[in-house]
């Protein structure tokens, strides 16, 4: 299952609920680097506006790999705060942009004037960029207001959690918001509450959290026109052998990831541990016992 799993996981360390501090965050992505798992992505995910916090931490032979994520309000001018962030990346030799992630809200509340805002700030770069809609239920006019063709790889971006329940969405509007991918043919990552592989309750927050394997089994279905209600049903899935047994039954590995290109863990121990034991059980796992991963 090496090839539907490579490059899945970005490192989002720095944000909740782990929230490492940034000389953590450096110190476990750099570990991680080390190791060299195929499940990483070697991306570090950074707000915008604590870039220079990362850059406080790094040594002079570190090469980090980051994705940019643009951050502030409409009235922060999030663009040029952005395009300034850009330069910074430009300029440190320990650093390369690898992708910009952009929530909407933070250029306005329209799509169609916050996408070219968003892509005037990267109009120096062709870094791969991913929009992330108010609510998943906004992707249809996110979708609309990316340019077509691209000039460089645009695709959109799906929140799964967070520290509310109001920011977990339903299985049904996750499905509604990978068939608009699949059909459009954009890219997508995710973010927020994906830790785990399997679609499950969390007693200690209350919450009920989607899991990666289920959004790469649904992420697949949805490849296929019209089956929205299939896409919602491999959401829905909460056995881990039954869901891991379908995963390894896929057979277009390279479509599923061509759609869905990897999402943000603020864990980066737990996805390898439960991809382990659901998927290559005989193969040991190297995650650290770290409290910090």
């Amino acid at each position: 299952m090496t090839g539907l799993l490579d490059r899945l996981v970005d490192d989002a360390g720095l944000f909740p609920p782990t929230a490492l501090a940034p000389a953590d965050a450096v110190r476990r992505h750099r570990a991680d680097l080390a190791a060299g798992h195929p499940l990483h992505s070697h991306r570090l995910l950074v707000p915008a506006g604590r870039l220079d916090e990362i850059r406080d931490h790094l040594d002079a032979q570190d090469r980090f790999a980051l994705g940019l994520i643009a951050d502030g309000g409409p009235a922060d001018e999030p663009g040029a705060r952005l395009a300034r962030a850009v330069a910074t990346i430009a300029a440190d030799p320990r650093l390369t942009l690898a992708l910009v992630e952009a929530p909407v809200t933070v250029f306005g509340a329209d799509p169609a004037d916050a996408v070219p805002a968003v892509l005037d700030a990267l109009r120096n770069t062709g870094v791969p960029v991913f929009l992330e809609p108010a609510t998943p239920a906004g992707v249809d006019a996110l979708l609309a207001a990316l340019p077509r063709p691209p000039a460089r790889t645009a695709g959109v971006k799906l929140r799964c959690g967070g520290v509310r329940a109001d920011l977990f969405p339903s299985t049904a509007d996750v499905a509604r918001f990978l068939v608009a991918c699949a059909d459009a043919r954009v890219p997508f990552k995710a973010t927020a509450g994906l830790h785990r592989a399997v679609r499950h309750h969390d007693p200690a927050t209350g919450f009920t959290h989607h899991g990666y394997l289920n959004l790469l089994l649904a992420t697949a279905t949805a490849r296929t026109p019209g089956d929205a209600a299939a896409v919602r049903a491999d959401l829905e899935i909460t056995d881990p052998d039954r869901l891991a047994a379908t995963v390894r039954e896929l057979e277009s590995v390279t479509g599923v990831r061509e759609l869905f290109v990897s999402y943000g863990s603020c864990s980066t121990a737990t996805p390898v541990t439960e991809a382990t034991a659901l998927l290559d059980p005989a193969v040991p796992d190297p995650a650290r016992k770290d409290p910090t991963r």
